[in-house]
């Protein structure tokens, strides 16, 4: 037995699971921790690395055949939260990744980082750099090794952080939600990757997931979190047969929207700076440099009123980018041929003339957010295009905050601060913010990152019916098909340069 809890109670009354806690891993099993949002998945996990401390009884671990018996050793526990951790998080700043030139000239590539960890995490042989080097091959680092850690988009933030963790040959390794972010190809190379790996070492993997569709096959037990409550252990093939006939009498009988919340949308007053512009978004020949490596070359674009979009591409093909320079978030939009709801980038309009008609949210926007104040003022500051809120809304502001808030099911969070908030709660919040001042323009990169099914499907019924209202557009990113509401019109698949 490899990790033995028994009846664990936390000792911290506020911070506690609703019942005692009985878990055990055995050898040769490897662990989907499921469960929707705030469920308790982040605290059952802190209580299995010992991050939260239990009443009278500590956690059991024998990590044979490592030496070592400390917890920190043995077990590696990564979170995939739109974060490139380190000291580089406490100055990020939501455009830095479009401003190369306030990067500081000190900030580390990702072959420092690896290498880094390479050496501290075991002696220089051969068969360790052997794997190093399969590790760069799996997740197609090599290209990437020049490259500032803060640059990183959000699925090349994921293979790193995935390859870094692996070097230091953990005896269990538990990853929250590893496949957000990662394209079809990536998600499949990795499922493979942590099936070889859990095969050819001495290696427990715990994997903590939103969705039941993303549990691999290599997955020999689940533990479902519900209400605060750690569930029995499981077999893969007994969860997904009693998983199924609860979905199946449960059908469709609730709507992810109710009529009342639909109504509420559909019948919101005009904005003001309602634009009515024919094209809302122009782009000539449009080429994207830093460097020597080119993200987008030549793009030719439009997106007029009322349309719908699907952006895809790979991980790294520029995705984010082509965002930036829509947002007015990237520098590099003056030297181009862009026109943004009639006016040319650069004819003397501020890029809060553009903002204003946009609502947006990224997984660069998450991150931005590192100040922990109450979730209204997040939703409130999307009123006034700022990251923080730095202008005291109105009454009438705030109830604006509170109708979108009880559109997306998170009015009891209003005066919760963002950071007390699970991840897939923070990510309810900053939608919210994108729709909050009504705009012509939404775009979301990535938008149901960490929900789960149940808030993922409101999320998607929301956005269908903003959409239905005149003069609406949307652009939206995502590497899952299934993510795609239903008023998707059209498609532009971006290719990787390489």
């Amino acid at each position: 037995m490899i990790i033995s809890i028994n009846q664990g109670v936390t000792r911290m009354p506020e911070w506690r699971m609703a019942q005692p806690v009985d878990f055990s891993l055995l050898d040769g099993e490897h662990i989907a921790i499921v469960g929707g949002n705030a469920s308790g998945k982040s605290m059952f996990v802190d209580i299995i690395t010992s991050a939260h401390p239990l009443l009278m009884k500590d956690v059991e671990y024998d990590f044979s055949p490592k030496t070592s018996r400390l917890a920190s050793d043995n077990i590696k526990y990564i979170t995939f939260r739109d974060s490139y951790g380190g000291d580089s998080d406490r100055n990020y700043y939501l455009q830095q990744r479009w401003n190369q030139h306030d990067i500081d000239e000190n900030t580390p590539t990702v072959e420092k980082l690896l290498e880094e960890t390479y050496q501290i995490t075991g002696p220089d042989t051969e068969e360790r750099r052997a794997i190093k080097e399969h590790l760069y091959d799996i997740f197609n680092l090599r290209y990437l090794l020049d490259k500032y850690i803060i640059l990183l988009s959000s699925g090349e933030l994921r293979k790193f952080q995935l390859a870094k963790t692996l070097m230091g040959d953990p005896r269990v390794l538990i990853m929250d939600n590893p496949f957000i972010g990662l394209d079809k190809e990536t998600r499949q190379q990795l499922r493979e990757l942590l099936e070889q790996i859990s095969k050819e070492r001495a290696l427990q993997i715990i994997l903590v997931l939103a969705k039941d569709e993303d549990i691999p096959h290599f997955i020999t037990h689940v533990v479902e979190v519900k209400d605060m409550v750690v569930k029995p252990k499981l077999t893969r093939e007994e969860y997904i047969s009693i998983k199924y006939k609860v979905e199946s009498v449960k059908g469709k009988e609730k709507e992810p929207l109710s009529q009342e919340l639909k109504d509420i949308i559909l019948n919101l007053p005009y904005s003001d700076n309602e634009y009515h512009t024919n094209e809302v978004v122009r782009m000539n020949n449009v080429s994207i440099r830093y460097g020597e490596r080119t993200i987008l070359k030549d793009l030719n674009w439009t997106v007029k009123n009322g349309e719908r979009w699907a952006l895809k591409g790979q991980n790294g093909a520029g995705k984010s980018t082509l965002l930036s320079l829509v947002c007015a978030d990237n520098p590099q939009s003056y030297a181009c041929d862009i026109v943004l709801f009639d006016h040319k980038r650069g004819s003397g309009e501020t890029i809060w003339d553009i903002k204003k008609h946009i609502g947006y949210v990224s997984p660069e926007m998450h991150r931005a957010y590192n100040r922990d104040m109450p979730a209204i003022r997040i939703v409130a500051s999307g009123l006034k295009d700022s990251v923080g809120l730095y202008v005291k809304p109105s009454e009438k502001d705030y109830e604006i905050c509170r109708t979108w808030m009880k559109i997306f099911g998170i009015e009891d969070l209003a005066e919760k601060t963002f950071l007390k908030l699970s991840s897939g709660e923070q990510r309810m919040i900053l939608l919210a913010r994108a729709f909050v001042k009504d705009p012509e323009l939404l775009i979301l990169d990535e938008p149901l990152h960490g929900l789960d099914c149940e808030r993922g499907e409101k999320v998607k019924e929301i956005i269908d019916t903003f959409c239905a209202r005149q003069n609406k557009t949307l652009i939206m990113v995502t590497h899952y098909e299934e993510n795609l509401p239903r008023c998707i019109t059209d498609h532009i698949y971006l290719k990787k340069n390489v």
